[in-house]
C-alpha cells in the first residue's frame, strides 16, 4: 500500500471506477433486526458494510464521534484494521475535525495516524497554520481543511467578506492551494449542497483534492457537485453516509442490509460517472 494518500485516492478512483466514498456513521438505534439498539454491533455493522461495499468506493470516511459516544474506540480500531485487511487499495478518512494548535495538537495527529493508522484526517484551519503543522510531520498523509461546508450555518463564517473584497472560504482555498501547501498533503471540505462554491473552489485551487459530503440524506445534486468540482487532475470524493448505511428497512436482519447498501452505493456511483465529463 502506497502511504501517500493523494496517490492511494487516484489509484482507488480508477481501479473502481469510483469518485464515491461511503461515511461510517453507526447508530444503534437504526440497526437492522437484532442489533437493532445493540453498541457492541457496531464493529459486525460496520465491517458488513465495507465487506459490501468495498470494490465500488474510492475511500470510506468513519465519523469518530459516533464511535466515541458509544465507548466503541476498540470497535473503531477493529474496523480500521478490517479495512487495512480486505481493502487495502482504499484509502480511509478519519472524520474529526480537529482544530488545536502545538502538544494538543500533536496528540491528536498520534490519535489518527499511529492509534486508527487512517490514510487522511478532517481539520478545521480556524486556527491558522500552526493548528495544521503538527500534522504534516507524518509526510504523506492527507489534511483535509475544512473550507465551504454543507450545513446551513457554515455561512455564518465562511461567506463573511475580507478587506480585500474575497469570502473566507475562497482565503482558505487560496491558502490551501498554495504556501501552506508545503507538503502536498492538503485537501479541501466543500458541501455538495452549494454547489456554486464548490466550482469556485475548485477555480482556486485545481488540483488539490476535494472532499465532497452532503449527498443523499442532505439533498445535494450529485451531476450538478460533479460538473462543479471534477476536472482532470483535480480528484474529487463524493461522500454519502446515511443513504448507504441504512438504504435498507429497518427491521432487514441477516446479510440483508448489506445487500441494501451495496445496491444503493451502486447507484450512487454510477449516478457520479455518468456526470462525470467525458474526453
Amino acid at each position: 500500500m502506497t502511504a501517500d494518500f493523494r496517490a492511494q485516492l487516484v489509484a482507488a478512483q480508477a481501479t473502481n471506477d469510483s469518485m464515491l466514498c461511503v461515511g461510517l456513521d453507526p447508530e444503534p438505534a437504526k440497526f437492522p433486526g437484532a442489533w437493532k439498539d445493540d453498541p457492541a454491533r457496531i464493529f459486525d455493522f460496520c465491517s458488513a458494510i465495507v465487506d459490501a461495499t468495498k470494490d465500488l468506493v474510492c475511500a470510506f470516511k468513519p465519523q469518530i464521534a459516533y464511535f466515541a459516544a458509544q465507548r466503541a474506540e476498540d470497535q473503531l480500531e477493529r474496523l480500521m484494521a478490517h479495512l487495512r485487511a480486505v481493502a487495502p487499495q482504499v484509502p480511509v478518512i478519519l472524520d474529526a475535525k480537529r482544530g488545536d494548535i502545538g502538544a494538543t495538537a500533536e496528540q491528536y495527529a498520534r490519535e489518527a495516524f499511529e492509534r486508527y493508522r487512517a490514510d487522511a484526517v478532517t481539520l478545521s484551519p480556524f486556527m491558522g497554520l500552526d493548528s495544521v503543522e503538527p500534522y504534516m510531520k507524518w509526510a504523506g498523509k492527507g489534511l483535509i481543511l475544512l473550507c465551504r461546508t454543507s450545513n446551513p450555518g457554515g455561512s455564518d463564517l465562511q461567506a463573511q467578506r475580507l478587506q480585500d473584497g474575497s469570502l473566507l472560504y475562497e482565503h482558505i482555498a487560496r491558502l490551501a492551494a498554495g504556501d501552506w501547501n508545503r507538503g502536498g498533503q492538503l485537501a479541501l471540505v466543500v458541501g455538495a449542497t452549494f454547489p456554486a462554491e464548490v466550482a469556485r473552489v475548485r477555480e482556486l485551487a485545481p488540483t488539490l483534492p476535494l472532499l465532497i459530503p452532503g449527498i443523499g440524506a442532505q439533498g445535494g445534486d450529485a451531476e450538478a457537485t460533479v460538473r462543479a468540482g471534477w476536472r482532470p487532475g483535480g480528484p474529487i470524493v463524493v461522500s454519502s453516509s446515511r443513504a448507504v448505511l441504512y438504504a435498507g428497512s429497518g427491521e432487514q436482519g441477516g446479510a440483508q442490509f448489506a445487500v441494501a447498501a451495496r445496491h444503493a452505493a451502486l447507484g450512487a456511483r454510477e449516478q457520479l460517472q455518468r456526470a462525470r465529463p467525458r474526453g
